[in-house]
């Protein structure tokens, strides 16, 4: 690999969520020559504000992505590109580095490699569903049950998560029901919690927050619901890289946030370890898992 290419990073960064940020700035602190590539897709998108995460509760992910910017203008050994990566493969015969094809047709190379690409969310098939996801509709309860505080709450599907959020929200809704949608309950439920059986046929927003139409044609508001999506890879270069993965779709990473392959790094909720079932999904721990991965990534590059 020729080290006199003007466009040879120690690492590139893929991704500009909170694991991509904090990577940019752990590499940055120490003056690695790093290039962030933010594709401007980000998994929290249509969240009004991020919660539980200390000093920023409350805060729109945009302002925090743009202060993060501000700061790492401050670091001469770091560009930021508002790019989308669309290809990565390894440089070299003894993979020692990496390549990165851009979608503005560009390419470039480094010898580290920091994935923080996240995952996406596919939700449940219902009329109107999307509209309130990020407000009414959340997967969370760390991140958005507070705001349904003292109000009729619900989860939609009956399956085995159920239990599971109904005993997190039971105080903090003033009533909580589950959505079966015409499937049996599977769920080991608190007492207390009602069941609604019949098919859910739709979602939209209300003055209380979201308004479920029933097959028969009744309806019920609630503050908030609580839906589980399938998650997957937001973007293909684990499959491209041949990275290992976990059961949950995810990469695999050790403690460090190191990937099955040498000088490739994962995090936020696009990786996790063995020892977790899923990524612990929160923009506190994406951001500290990016500082683990990069840190990670200088004794790495020494």
């Amino acid at each position: 690999m020729d080290k006199s290419l003007e466009n040879l990073y120690d690492a590139v960064v893929v991704g500009g969520g909170p694991a991509g940020l904090q990577a940019a700035l752990t590499l940055g602190r120490v003056h690695r020559s790093v290039l962030l590539l933010d594709s401007g897709s980000y998994r929290n998108a249509t969240v009004d504000a991020m919660h539980n995460f200390l000093s920023h509760d409350g805060t729109p992910p945009a302002d925090l992505r743009a202060a993060v910017h501000a700061e790492l203008a401050a670091y001469d050994t770091v560009t930021v590109r508002d790019v989308a990566a669309e290809r990565v493969h390894a440089d070299g015969p003894d993979g020692a580095g990496h390549v990165v094809h851009l979608a503005d047709g560009s390419v470039v190379r480094s010898r580290g490699l920091v994935l923080a690409t996240g995952l996406r969310d596919t939700l449940p098939d219902k009329p109107g569903l999307a509209d309130l996801w990020g407000r009414e509709a959340a997967h969370c309860p760390f991140c958005h049950g507070h705001e349904y505080a003292g109000r009729p709450v619900a989860v939609l599907g009956g399956g085995p998560a159920a239990g599971h959020l109904t005993r997190i929200m039971a105080p903090v809704a003033s009533r909580l029901t589950v959505l079966a949608d015409g499937a049996p309950v599977e769920a080991d439920l608190p007492a207390g919690v009602e069941v609604r059986p019949e098919p859910v046929v739709g979602f939209c927003r209300s003055a209380g927050g979201a308004t479920v139409t029933f097959a028969d044609g009744s309806t019920e508001e609630h503050a908030g619901v609580f839906v589980v999506p399938t998650s997957t890879q937001a973007a293909p270069f684990a499959e491209q890289l041949g990275l290992a993965v976990l059961p949950s779709g995810c990469v695999e990473v050790d403690v460090m946030g190191r990937t099955s392959r040498p000088l490739v790094h994962a995090a936020g909720d696009m990786a996790h370890t063995a020892a977790l079932p899923m990524p612990l999904a929160s923009v506190l721990i994406a951001a500290a898992s990016g500082q683990v991965a990069a840190s990670a990534m200088v004794a790495a590059l020494l």
